[in-house]
């Protein structure tokens, strides 16, 4: 019997424990699989629906045109006009949503989630039935972390403790990318053409892959000084940059100059917490903002329009971000529309996800007392419309447009 490795202790006590090795659970294998749902053993009409809807959209060319960033006024009035409807939500997935995507498309609306069994569903939320979900075992533990392509939208990234995974539609497989020696926590494209990422391990070091490369071993794999490495995002102009969040450190460096030593230093960084950040994310456009969650129930915003060795804290906010251990950690995330404002879940009643500006502001909350009544840790905004997903700890995933 193959012996399976315990998740890091900063993951959940629910993921601390390996799941039995069980026909229920088989191990998933090292190298390519089929892109088959879950107990099929081969794709029905409905997968091959959904999956030529997710290769038709990945065709079609964004458009390249500046979109002018709302003032805040008019962002309010849009963030006030989605609402969400019974028909838009869905159990997707079979566990606690650790990770969400949502395809760039502006005529279909596709939404990709993992949880913490290792599954990734795909939910074609314009379909309006039933067959409109599907469900994939491409991993052994929980998804931490998912990005769509930014050159390719067939192509779904996805990371768990033990690998990292392309789904290719195109070619109806799940690739494997990389597999670590230790286990995995996140990872991000450190290119616009996405062949070379920054992967994070729970337990500090941060490795550097290449796509173009045979294998699946990394380029370069670097101890940063930190205890645990929970989340890295590299910076969306001066890509060189990557910011990594982990116990209470909270560090940008420059990845031209990671080398196989314990000198590593931090280019700059973000001092005041106290205890552990679950995330820590540059603004969208600029890079100009950083927003950080952390365990003493602070919303941290930082000025990184100067990356110097110590960046000052613009604003900090009182959240109450005990999720306990049922539900995943809170990550605030970016609007990619709005440069200054960001979205997180929250334990409030009644249920909601929130909407911050950068000077601390509450701009606006998300809610539906008849519809959501759980809370949404894992949230995911689109790049173009008004579109928000938010993510529960059964699986759920509820659309607001």
């Amino acid at each position: 019997m193959r012996l399976l490795r315990e998740p890091p202790l900063d993951v959940p006590l629910l993921d601390r424990f390996p799941r039995p090795e069980a026909e229920e659970y088989p191990q998933v294998p090292g190298g390519p699989l089929p892109m088959v749902p879950e107990y099929q053993t081969e794709s029905s009409k409905w997968t091959e629906a959904l999956l030529n809807t997710w290769m038709r959209i990945s065709e079609v060319k964004a458009e390249d045109a500046e979109r002018d960033t709302p003032d805040i006024k008019r962002y309010q009035e849009s963030l006030s006009s989605m609402v969400l409807r019974e028909e838009n939500i869905r159990k997707v997935v079979k566990s606690r949503v650790c990770s969400m995507a949502i395809h760039p498309s502006e005529s279909a609306i596709l939404v990709a989630a993992g949880d913490k069994l290792g599954h990734v569903g795909l939910w074609n939320v314009s379909c309006g039935t039933e067959e409109g979900a599907h469900t994939f075992i491409p991993h052994n533990f929980h998804v931490s972390c998912m990005h769509f392509s930014p050159c390719n939208p067939a192509h779904l990234l996805s990371l768990s403790n033990d690998t990292l995974r392309c789904g290719d539609v195109t070619r109806a497989v799940f690739d494997e990318i990389y597999r670590g020696e230790e286990d995995l926590s996140c990872f991000d494209f450190l290119e616009e053409n996405a062949c070379t990422a920054i992967v994070s391990c729970w337990d500090g070091p941060v490795a550097v892959v290449d796509r173009r490369t045979p294998g699946v071993s990394p380029e370069l794999s670097v101890d940063i000084g930190f205890r645990k490495t929970r989340t890295v995002h590299v910076h969306p102009v001066n890509k060189q940059y990557f910011l990594a969040a982990g116990s209470v450190d909270v560090c940008v460096f420059d990845v031209r100059y990671l080398r196989n030593t314990k000198e590593n230093k931090p280019l700059s960084s973000l001092t005041g917490h106290t205890k552990s950040v679950a995330s820590a994310y540059f603004s969208p456009v600029t890079g100009s903002r950083v927003v950080t969650v952390c365990a003493d129930d602070r919303l941290r915003v930082y000025d990184t329009t100067s990356l110097s060795s110590t960046v000052t804290l613009l604003s900090s906010i009182r959240h109450n971000n005990n999720t306990g251990r049922w539900l995943t950690r809170f990550r605030a995330i970016w609007d990619p529309k709005q440069e200054h404002c960001f979205l997180v879940g929250s334990m409030a009643q009644p249920r909601q996800i929130e909407v911050f500006q950068d000077t601390g502001k509450l701009l606006h909350s998300f809610y539906n007392v008849d519809c959501l009544g759980s809370v949404c840790s894992i949230n995911v905004v689109h790049p173009s419309q008004s579109i928000l997903v938010g993510g529960n700890s059964s699986g759920r995933l509820h659309v607001f447009q």
